[in-house]
């Protein structure tokens, strides 16, 4: 599974890509699209984090800006990424703009979706990575 972790603001652009790598045949985890009403939704993050095959992490000036649960999100996400084997992809940084990437996610390879080719790169590193829908 991928899951999505972005700035609440780039919800646009954010939900564009995970259609479209639903479209591509992948099963994808966005917060907006699965969670439910009525559940607890710091819990099913945190789940989807700890259960997925690779994790986005769609990068933005709003990102590196923004408060509230996302400076959450990726401390357990880098932590997650520490316990895997050296060279085995989880953490797969993707710059929505032109912005800094965090201190933390420097150490791997970014993907920049606003320039051409960026989406193909993005999903050649997702083949292999992720189960079908």
């Amino acid at each position: 599974m991928v899951f999505l972790l972005y700035a609440h603001v780039d919800k646009d652009p954010v939900r564009r890509l995970y259609k479209r790598i639903l479209r591509e045949g992948a099963n994808a985890w966005l917060d907006r699209a699965k969670i439910q009403p009525g559940q607890e939704w710091e819990y099913e993050i945190r789940k989807a984090i700890m259960t997925s095959d690779i994790i986005i992490v769609c990068l933005s000036e709003a990102f590196n800006r923004q408060g509230g649960y996302r400076p959450e999100e990726l401390p357990l996400a880098l932590e997650k990424a520490s316990s895997l084997p050296t060279g085995e992809i989880l953490l797969l940084p993707a710059r929505l703009e032109n912005c800094d990437l965090p201190e933390p996610l420097r150490r791997w390879q970014r993907v920049d979706l606003f320039e051409a080719g960026g989406y193909g790169k993005l999903w050649s590193a997702l083949q292999g990575r992720t189960r079908s829908r």
